[in-house]
Order: structure tokens, then C-alpha cells, then sequence
């Protein structure tokens, strides 16, 4: 509204000089003066016009950055015909995960087909983000004109910023409440299976002699002492004693972004220290998530440079509102389950009614205030990256 005030002031005092000087100082350079300012608008016009259908806007930038660098967008205008554009007005935009001081840029083209301009974006916080082009203009030289340019803009990109991933000590007590429960149930596993071997059997399909390749962590020590030679277990039989690590990215429908964005940071860094520190002391644990398609999938951890592969894969989905994860397709018999989510309310119970041993879930917030309405423990991962229970 201030700009078109503006504008109208600009043209009423144009008008006035034009008056002033044809009627009272040069009448002759004054007519002169009146044919340009009617013929220059409409010169303009026509540019803005002409602008409008031969003028494409299209960018690119990396898929991912580590937080605290700067994302460098280039955005390329191009055209086609002879004639020059005046002025070309784009707006870039990026979402709350990068600082917001972006600029409109203005550029003109006069026998160039094609000319870019570099912007760059400051990843402020750790998560999925978005980067687009909110707005392209053709504008008169003269300043009076500004229409959006026909032409489609182009599609926004999705932009992954990495956080730093705490290195949580292995003194943790929820780290060490998850192991006692893994160790016993290994335990009792390798008890239940060895009763199915005697001297003269071969394994079952829980266990299978050891082939050159078969991950060392995976060997079953004690059986394959009783049988003289290397055991090893099955996925199957993994599976049953792997704890189940589940990442609930859940935000409210009308919370705005800027406000959780930062919490839904410290979960994923949360997360992805217990899941590094549980494969770097060699306990194997499947990790539940959404993907991009919206589906919720299972993915086994077992490598200690997985996780790194996996965080890359949560920062490329964009969060969904009132949308949780899904883990009815993981299976109900699991010896622990470590849930992180930002909201342990309302609706949380559909995560875990399909869990058989419900004394075996623990829940990931945010801080002491994270709201819980059920009677699972809550822990949270303080300021000196130990979790505490609330």
C-alpha cells in the first residue's frame, strides 16, 4: 500500500514540474518535456509486458549443509527474443531453519541470454528445510510498473541441515538400562537355542556355521564352544534381541514452525547419539522412521557408519503436522523400545498399543516439560549430552 502511495505521489509530482514549466517558464521545451513523460510510461509498459512471457527463473543448490556454514543458491534468469528486459525482480525465500535476512535482488539483461546471481543462506538449525523462489517480477525502468512474470516458477527444493551429533558416554544410564535388558535376553536366547543342538545335530535356522565375511558381532560365543567350531546367528534370531529405536517427529497443526524446530533439533540429535553409542558398543538395534513417501520403515543398525547414512535420510523428510510414525508393521515382541518424540500426549498411545511388553518402552523428550500423559519413564539429553530421567 506504502509503495503504490508512493508511486502515485512520484507521478502527481512529475506533473506539477511539467506544469510549472510549461505554463510559466519555456512553453516550447515544456511540450517537449510533456510528450516524453506520457511516452516513456508507455515504453515501459511495453518492456513489462514483453518481459513477462520470455523471461524464465530457475536455481540450484546442494541437497544438504552442515549447520552454522552458509548454503550458496544460485538462481539463473534467462530469456528469449532480441530485446532487453528493464528491470527483473526476484524474491528468494527459505524456511525457518535459515536466517530470514534475504534479500530481493534486481538485475536487468540487455544482450545477454542468461545471467546468475549467488545467494547465500545461513543454516541455523539442524533439520529438514525448504528453498524456493517465492515471487519473480518484470518491473518498468521507470519504476511504476511491476508484474509477476508468467512464466512457472520453478519447484522447491528440500534441503537437509546436519547437526552435530553428541557423543554420549556409555556410563549413561539409559544407555546401560538397555543393555542389561539386551544382555539378558541374549542370554536367555542362546540358552533356548543351544537345547536344540546335541553332537550329532546341525544348526537350526537360527544359527548356521561361520562363513569368511559374517560380521564378528554376530558369532555366538558360548554355542559355538560347545560345538568345537564358529557359530554364528541368523538375522531371525538378531532380530529378537535388537532394541527397537522409534523417531516420533509429531508437531501440531497450527504451532508455528519457528517454535519447533528447535526442539524437533535436540530430538534428532538425541536419537542419533543413543543409536551411534549403541552400534559402537556392538549392540545391533533396528531404528523406526518416517520416510519422504510417508511410510514408516525398519531399518537394521549394525555398522558404526550407518547412523551417518541414516540421519541423512530422516533430514531429507519434510515433517508432516498431527502425523506420527507407524510402527504396527515392526512386530509386537521386542526386548526394549526407546520411543523419541516431541509430544507424548493425546494421541501417542496408537505408537505403542502394539508392543507386547510395554515395561520395556522408554520415551526420548525434549526437557523435563515434555508432555507425557502416559506412565512410561521420560529421559531427556541434558546440556553435557547425558539423559536424564524425569
Amino acid at each position: 500500500m506504502i509503495k503504490h502511495i508512493k508511486s502515485i505521489v512520484s507521478v502527481l509530482a512529475v506533473a506539477f514540474l511539467v506544469y510549472i514549466f510549461t505554463f510559466y517558464i519555456d512553453g516550447e521545451m515544456g511540450i517537449i518535456l510533456l510528450a516524453f513523460v506520457l511516452f516513456a510510461p508507455l515504453v515501459s509498459l511495453f518492456f513489462v509486458l514483453y518481459a513477462r512471457k520470455r523471461t524464465r527463473v530457475s536455481f540450484t543448490c546442494d541437497a544438504y549443509v552442515p549447520k552454522g556454514s552458509r548454503l550458496p543458491v544460485k538462481v539463473t534468469v534467462s530469456k528469449t527474443g532480441v530485446f532487453p528486459l528493464a528491470v527483473i525482480e526476484i524474491e528468494t525465500y527459505a524456511t525457518e531453519i535459515f536466517g530470514q535476512n534475504i534479500k530481493k535482488r534486481k538485475l536487468t539483461m540487455l544482450s545477454e541470454k542468461k545471467k546468475s546471481f549467488t545467494i547465500e543462506l545461513d543454516a541455523l538449525i539442524g533439520g529438514n528445510g525448504e528453498v524456493g523462489i517465492k515471487g519473480a517480477y518484470s518491473c518498468g525502468f521507470l519504476g511504476f510498473f511491476k508484474l509477476p512474470l508468467k512464466t512457472s516458477l520453478p519447484q522447491p527444493v528440500s534441503v537437509g541441515v546436519i547437526p552435530q551429533i553428541p557423543d554420549i558416554k556409555a556410563s549413561s544410564q539409559l544407555f546401560c538400562s538397555i543393555a542389561d535388558v539386551v544382555l539378558t535376553s541374549d542370554e536367555d536366547e542362546e540358552n533356548d537355542t543351544a537345547m536344540m543342538f546335541s553332537a550329532n545335530t546341525s544348526p537350526g535356522y537360527e544359527h548356521r556355521e561361520y562363513e569368511l565375511g559374517d560380521p564378528l558381532k554376530r558369532i555366538n560365543w558360548k554355542l559355538s564352544s560347545k560345538k568345537g567350531k564358529m557359530m554364528v546367528r541368523l538375522d531371525e534370531a538378531v532380530a529378537s534381541v535388537q532394541p527397537v529405536v522409534v523417531l516420533d517427529l509429531y508437531r501440531r497443526s497450527g504451532f508455528p514452525a519457528e517454535k519447533v524446530v528447535l526442539g524437533e533439533e535436540l530430538l534428532i540429535r538425541s536419537v542419533f547419539g543413543l543409536l551411534s553409542l549403541l552400534v559402537k558398543q556392538g549392540i545391533a538395534c533396528s531404528f523406526v522412521y518416517r520416510t519422504s513417501s510417508g511410510e514408516t520403515v525398519s531399518e537394521s543398525v549394525d555398522n558404526p557408519d550407518y547412523p551417518e547414512q541414516l540421519l541423512l535420510k530422516v533430514l531429507a523428510v519434510k515433517v508432516v503436522p498431527d502425523k506420527r510414525v507407524d510402527i504396527s508393521q515392526t512386530g509386537g515382541s521386542v526386548c526394549a523400545c526407546v520411543i523419541a518424540t516431541t509430544d507424548a500426549s493425546g494421541d501417542f498411545g496408537v505408537i505403542t498399543r502394539n508392543i507386547d511388553s510395554p515395561d520395556n518402552i522408554s520415551i526420548i523428550g525434549l526437557s523435563p516439560a515434555t508432555p507425557n500423559s502416559t506412565s512410561l519413564p521420560l529421559w531427556y539429553l541434558d546440556e553435557d549430552n547425558n539423559f536424564k530421567l524425569v
